[in-house]
């Protein structure tokens, strides 16, 4: 079989200076390096200098936010032009996390999903349904989703690089997890079996390596995770992986459900029947 038809053997270019098959692997998750969306920060140089004059968590999201309601028109205009204008959807970051906390697999889930794609170079392994083979129906249906304007708008990638690059500012400037690289999370997920990679399941605690789609959503303890799924996997992520976190904004209501949104692929993770 070629490769062509075998996606989870694809890696793509990408925008962080790390090759996607490292970034991907278990040892770029045991010794990480930081990674940065290149000139993301540069340019928004603004944003970036007046975070450095917030004093907490709280007023530096309230600086993220008007800043990118500013710079993407994110807010309804008061005085619409026309009703075409007062009826325009505007794609923002934060109805996109909220509709991911809604349905991963829908439509704002295939644009961040390949938001993960173009900007780190890590594919996709499940969309409503396994992708697999390719082409498939599968795959016909992400592709398409992915490019759906009713996300797919109003510079949406620039605003997924300003989030992550955001969350990384926060996590060097107010350590909400300490001065550690990693942070221990959790997933509750049914049919364990077809993620391993290498490993056994069996009674009690196991080692795993197991692939993880290119984003993921990990709960901050045992207990939240329990509820998703039948097996209860614990995973020592690296900070530079996050791209949301509870606490980040309060704008978003994902904070309120200690979910945390990690760049996926291998992973070695400890497993346990829930």
């Amino acid at each position: 079989m070629s490769h062509v038809e075998h996606p989870h053997t694809w890696y793509t270019t990408n925008l962080v200076g790390v090759p996607a098959h490292v970034l991907a692997s278990i040892e770029f998750n045991t010794h990480p390096v930081a990674l940065h969306i290149v000139g993301t920060r540069e340019a928004h140089a603004g944003l970036f200098a007046l975070l450095d004059t917030s004093h907490d968590p709280q007023e530096a999201g309230d600086m993220f936010v008007h800043y990118l309601s500013l710079a993407f028109g994110l807010q309804p205009a008061a005085e619409p032009s026309s009703p075409a204008e007062a009826r325009r959807w505007r794609a923002s970051y934060i109805k996109l996390l909220q509709s991911w906390g809604v349905d991963s697999n829908g439509q704002a889930g295939a644009v961040l999903k390949g938001w993960v794609e173009s900007r780190f170079g890590l594919v996709p392994c499940f969309h409503r349904a396994r992708l697999e083979r390719f082409p498939s129906p599968a795959w016909v249906r992400y592709l398409e989703e992915k490019a759906s304007s009713r996300f797919h708008n109003n510079c949406i990638h620039q605003q997924l690089d300003l989030l992550y690059e955001f969350c990384q500012w926060a996590l060097q400037r107010f350590k909400p997890f300490g001065d550690q690289a990693h942070v221990p999370l959790w997933r509750g997920i049914t049919r364990c079996e077809e993620q391993i990679v290498d490993g056994t399941l069996g009674p009690g605690r196991r080692q795993l390596a197991v692939q993880l789609n290119n984003l993921v959503s990990f709960a901050m303890s045992s207990d939240q995770a329990e509820c998703f799924g039948d097996w209860l996997l614990r995973a020592e992520v690296p900070l530079v992986k996050l791209l949301f976190y509870p606490g980040l904004l309060k704008q978003v209501p994902l904070s309120g459900e200690g979910e945390v949104l990690a760049i996926g692929g291998l992973y070695q993770v400890e497993a346990r029947y829930a």
